[in-house]
């Protein structure tokens, strides 16, 4: 690895799980970060969202590190704050290299009374919060004339769908796929500039999306022969999830001059999950 000296990247959902594992590992390689993260609970989904408290260890833990981390509390599904939260970062920095657009919720279990809640706070987070945050961020990127790396998180069910009628996993596969598509256009459009955009597929991951009471209860339906949403999730390598760090370590290289040719790729870190 070459190394970031100098660089900021951009994080999204920094406040635990792969945000925080992206801005820790980036930080190593002698990256700034500028962070964010909702910082409350989304009343449709299952699981608690990270905590103000969250945000401020991850901003310690790369202090810790020798490097300069700036966070605002922002929901990426509202444009104005995560510009305004950015550019009040930015400022400080005065430079942009690396985005990472890594916010990601789904529900777990059933469906809500309200469907429509569970389908559109998952497609206005992980899609259109997507398309916020690099909106947001891309004038700055662009402005610099360095190039610079653009990775997207994605997901298996980006890559295939698991079969579902459950509003919030339709959404988050729709989602998902949907951020390949504009991983593609956004690769095409700024490769003349040097930025190179991809997309990363993880198999589960663990974080506070998979280690919570409802996807304990999910785990264990399945495990008792039941059909849920993850009864036909695995992987074929011997391993049920992956750590954070070990998909911070693919973005690590994504994001580095050793992956300086490497765009529009949909890159599956999976334990072999596709090929089951």
């Amino acid at each position: 690895m070459s190394g970031l000296n100098g660089r900021v990247a951009f994080i999204t959902g920094a406040g635990r799980g792969q945000g925080r594992a992206h801005a820790l590992r980036l930080a190593r390689e002698g990256a700034d970060i500028i962070g964010i993260d909702i910082c409350e609970n989304v009343a449709s989904m299952t699981y608690p969202n990270a905590s103000e408290a969250d945000l401020a260890e991850t901003e310690k833990m790369v202090r810790d590190l020798g490097r300069t981390m700036i966070t605002r509390k922002a929901d990426v599904r509202d444009y104005q704050a995560v510009c305004a939260a950015f550019e009040d970062a930015h400022r400080h920095f005065g430079r942009l290299d690396i985005i990472v657009a890594n916010a990601g919720i789904i529900r777990m279990g059933p469906e809500s009374d309200d469907f429509l809640a569970d389908w559109n706070d998952v497609i206005d987070t992980n899609l259109t919060g997507v398309y916020h945050t690099i909106r947001a961020a891309l004038p700055a990127l662009r402005e610099g004339g360095r190039g610079g790396s653009i990775v997207i998180t994605s997901s298996t069910a980006g890559l295939k769908a698991s079969p579902s009628l459950n509003a919030s996993g339709n959404a988050y596969a729709a989602a998902k796929r949907g951020v390949v598509a504009l991983m593609q256009g956004l690769a095409g459009y700024l490769a003349p500039e040097w930025i190179r955009v991809n997309t990363i597929h993880p198999t589960g991951v663990a974080s506070g999306m998979t280690l919570n009471d409802a996807m304990r209860e999910l785990m264990e339906q399945a495990a008792a022969g039941g059909q849920n949403s993850i009864s036909g999730m695995q992987n074929a390598l011997p391993l049920q999830m992956l750590e954070a760090e070990d998909v911070a370590n693919a973005v690590a290289y994504l994001v580095s001059d050793e992956a300086k040719f490497i765009t529009g790729v949909q890159w599956p870190l999976d334990a072999g999950f596709m090929i089951r």
